[in-house]
């Protein structure tokens, strides 16, 4: 007896219905992307274990799916190696490739490898999906999208600003009501040598940035567990909370850091950022959040992360400004910054708060009843007509019962039926009906162009 089919866990199939909602979200955040004027680029699936290991620290080197080599890819390992059952030196020996873990690391090495091909400063986006081994569960998944935009060849904060624009200009168009908060990796690394831990920004960060999901307790233990001191754990605690509005925080702060010359420079960066911000006009609501650290490694400057006001479901935008990335690749100099927006937690927050009410979950706009051969032919010329005039048109393939073709066009929510029978064809007219209100009006084939401007298109 075969199994049950089934798909891996953290996977997900699509409906139509499903797939007409993401791509509503995909193309609002297009048609934002673009109005910005950024660019369209794809990479693929996979790259090379040496373009994608290194870049996301150490939990997220764990989470890269790696491909085994194709052929036989146990013949470069020796049967005391197999014996070991070391997973990560084998794995070095038998996986060359991995899927993507997002979509930023592939951008930087696209930048690189293509860099007589492009203008700087180079503005890009890419939605494309990515891969983690992640433990699956509510609003994670191991395979999702990311809605990626990127700057890349300008050091400008007028970048920064310009991403917190288009964040908001997004989220009110999804009618999502967000906070984002911001910080700067700059400041992290003054506070890490204020407390005397200089050396360990890295574990301070990964740490602090679990600590919405954890808490304090559970992030002081793993501080601990690290190795920082208590007296370095306590001298924390009051930098990273202080109390006061954005510019009382940045002068305590500032007197914190007097001696550390990056973090002064991330307090002045930090300033300059909310200065823009202040003098426009944003719907969403922005906060300085000084426990902000973006576990990604990459990151050197600003760092952004966004969530809804309504839901909770974690991040579902962030990103953050990384002077050294491409430089990992060979192209020294060349700072860039970014935003990555989770199409799959938008889905869910539009889902809880019943948002895709108003969005069309029918591509068909029209379908034509078919009544059987002889009426073919007019309905075939009808069909074209109504594409030509750009509407999604049906025609029902087989002369079957009335009812079922009623029931076919209101279970894919299809709001118009045309109806053109033996009647309709010696008087060269049609019998429109709208599923919704029922009603019914027959008209010369010769207006059906005046109804497609009339009705059709004004719902569009």
């Amino acid at each position: 007896m075969s199994s049950k089919p089934s798909i891996p866990k953290g996977t997900r199939d699509f409906s139509t219905e499903e797939m007409l909602k993401r791509e509503y979200i995909f193309e609002t955040i297009k048609k934002v992307f673009r109005l910005y004027g950024y660019q369209p680029i794809e990479t693929p699936a996979m790259e090379n274990l040496t373009t994608l290991l290194g870049k996301y620290g150490e939990e997220g080197d764990k989470l890269l799916f790696r491909i085994i080599n194709s052929g036989d890819f146990l013949s470069s390992v020796n049967d005391e190696e197999l014996l070991k059952r070391e997973p990560v030196k084998l794995s070095s020996k038998i996986c060359e490739k991995g899927l993507r873990y997002d979509l930023t690391v592939p951008f930087a090495r696209y930048v690189v490898q293509h860099r007589n091909e492009i203008v700087f400063p180079f503005k890009r986006y890419q939605i494309q999906p990515v891969w983690r081994a992640d433990k699956p569960q509510k609003g994670r998944y191991r395979e999702f999208f990311q809605c990626d935009v990127d700057v890349i060849g300008s050091d400008s904060l007028l970048n920064e600003y310009e991403l917190i624009k288009i964040i908001d200009d997004i989220f009110k168009r999804l009618k999502i009501a967000t906070v984002i908060k911001i910080n700067n990796r700059k400041v992290l690394s003054g506070i890490a040598g204020y407390i005397g831990e200089a050396d360990r920004i890295t574990d301070i960060t990964v740490a602090i940035d679990k600590l919405d999901k954890i808490g304090i307790e559970a992030v002081n233990a793993e501080l601990s567990s690290k190795g920082l001191s208590a007296a370095a754990i306590t001298n924390l605690q009051p930098v990273l909370q202080p109390s006061g509005n954005t510019d009382a925080k940045l002068d305590k702060l500032g007197k914190l850091l007097s001696q550390s010359e990056t973090g002064m420079k991330g307090i002045s960066e930090l300033r300059t950022l909310f200065a823009y911000i202040k003098n426009s006009s944003l719907t969403c609501d922005v906060e300085l959040d000084l426990t902000l650290a973006r576990g990604l490694n990459y990151y050197t400057g600003a760092i952004i992360e966004v969530k809804s006001k309504d839901v909770s479901i974690g991040s579902i935008c962030g990103g953050g400004r990384y002077d050294n990335l491409a430089g990992v690749f060979g192209m020294e100099g060349v700072s860039g910054v970014g935003i990555s927006f989770g199409a799959d937690r938008i889905y869910d927050v539009l889902n809880q708060l019943n948002l895709f009410n108003d969005i069309k979950v029918s591509s068909t706009e029209v379908l034509l009843v078919n009544f059987g051969e002889n009426e073919t032919q007019y309905a075939l010329k009808i069909l074209d007509l109504l594409r030509s005039l750009g509407v999604s048109t049906e025609l029902f393939p087989d002369a079957v019962k009335l009812k079922k073709q009623m029931s076919y066009a209101d279970s894919k929510k299809i709001p118009y039926i045309i109806i053109a029978g033996e009647d309709e064809i010696k008087n060269n007219s049609i019998t429109i009906k709208n599923m919704s209100s029922g009603e019914q009006r027959k008209m010369p084939l010769k207006d059906l162009d005046l109804f497609v401007k009339g009705e059709i298109k004004k719902t569009k």
